[in-house]
């Protein structure tokens, strides 16, 4: 039987992300700021007209293809499991895709396509 042992507090570093209107954000962070939260001199608190897309989904740039199936399936309207009964496609692999885990073939996206009403070349 393992002995229950007092584990010492480490010191973690947290990652803030805050989210809402652009106007609200600039607020939160200028709380932040009033706190002395480190780090937040270096954002930017002015509103910008356009946002690169790297800045709204930053999981496009390394898994587009799993993001185009979630927004596939929310446009859509269904799950996982329904798109594995659509496809033929396991639903455990369908969930690999969308994470990034699991790379999507050229046969798989077309069944995608398919159903979702999509052009196949957006998965891949």
């Amino acid at each position: 039987m393992q002995a229950l042992t007092k584990k010492r507090p480490t010191e973690k570093q947290v990652e803030v992300r805050f989210r809402g209107t652009p106007a609200n954000v600039i607020k939160l962070r200028r709380m932040a700021q009033a706190l002395k939260v480190s780090d937040v001199t270096e954002w930017e608190l002015e509103e910008k007209e356009l946002y690169g897309i790297e800045e709204l989904s930053p999981e496009l740039s390394w898994n587009s293809g799993g993001v185009a199936i979630r927004g596939g399936r929310g446009k859509e309207g269904l799950t996982q499991k329904q798109l594995a009964e659509l496809t033929g496609i396991a639903q455990h692999h369908l969930s690999e895709m969308e994470n990034g885990k699991r790379p999507i073939g050229k046969e798989t996206a077309r069944k995608l396509a398919a159903a979702l009403n999509i052009d196949y070349r957006v998965f891949l």
